[in-house]
């Protein structure tokens, strides 16, 4: 595999950064991830980083060095960070549980997989077009869909930031998953959370990454994003890929895996709190706990072989 890719977390205009993200590969498989925590205090980042770091920690287990079925990591990953979110709500007997979006995509033998749950995205673009995108569970895209509202009022409508699936719910989140979606020299996978797409459409920034410096071009996106959503705008993170199936040029920036062993894999994770872009109230200990929490939910769920 030969790609680019970069992945950046914003505040916004937020007193923190409930967003999180990750990648991870191995020789032969890519995984990407993308979660928008809701909760009061500092649950909804727990919801957030318990679903990253469940997918990433099943894809470093996993993919020695390609995975057995995608679509069936992502389902299982995702299922399982739903449970690890519910049994972290009842070990601090929260009156309502912690919630996050989740967006995750692998590629793999030039296919990519996707599935998502909640309004963080996922956009597949080729040449300046969006030729794939994942649709939100909420309420206006339901709206939408029948009619009810335009494209102009679902901007401004009080019921834009609601959705009806993600991880952590008390009910079963509803799970979408992608077709397997064979993919071309130059394609480019983003995956944003709304903060993002929000303020910025899909087509703007494909438009803007055609035959692009990637990591020049989404860090001006998300300044840009930032600039528009304000003193409120709210946290802002994307992961974006170009894929790179021959090479066209010698780039420092872009990562060929030809030479990773099989067992190998690497991850861009940040270990909760230990990040100074993700702003939080919470103290060394509190950290320190939340880390070590976080840990033994996900690992009832990611036993160790």
């Amino acid at each position: 595999m030969r790609f680019t890719i970069y992945q950046e977390s914003r505040q916004g205009g937020r007193a923190n950064n409930e967003d999180r993200l990750s990648y991870c590969y191995s020789r032969d498989a890519l995984m990407m991830v993308v979660a928008d925590g809701m909760g009061g205090h500092h649950h909804g980042e727990v919801a957030a980083q318990i679903a990253v770091q469940t997918l990433a920690d099943a894809f470093q287990r996993e993919a020695r060095p390609a995975l057995a079925d995608p679509f069936r990591f992502l389902q299982k990953g995702m299922t399982n960070a739903h449970h690890a979110i519910l049994d972290y709500t009842a070990r601090h007997r929260l009156a309502d549980s912690p919630r996050t979006t989740c967006v995750a995509c692998v590629v793999q033998d030039n296919i990519a997989y996707w599935a998502h749950a909640g309004d963080s995205r996922l956009f597949l673009m080729r040449n300046g077009r969006i030729i794939a995108q994942t649709k939100d569970h909420s309420r206006i895209r339901l709206l939408l869909e029948e009619g009810l509202v335009s494209e102009a009022q679902a901007a401004r409508h009080p019921d834009r930031n609601k959705i009806y699936s993600c991880l952590g719910s008390p009910t079963p989140p509803e799970i979408d998953y992608s077709r397997k979606t064979p993919l071309e020299h130059g394609d480019i996978l983003l995956l944003c959370t709304d903060g993002l797409w929000g303020v910025t459409s899909g087509e703007t920034m494909a438009v803007a990454l055609k035959g692009a410096n990637l990591l020049q071009v989404v860090p001006m996106l998300l300044s840009q994003a930032e600039t528009k959503g304000g003193q409120y705008g709210d946290n802002l993170s994307v992961v974006a890929v170009r894929w790179e199936d021959h090479y066209v040029e010698e780039a420092s920036s872009a990562i060929s895996t030809q030479t990773m062993s099989i067992d190998q894999v690497t991850t861009r994770l940040d270990q909760f709190g230990r990040n100074p872009a993700y702003k939080s109230e919470l103290s060394e200990d509190e950290i320190e706990a939340a880390i070590d929490e976080i840990r033994a939910a996900i690992d009832k769920y990611n036993p160790k072989k």
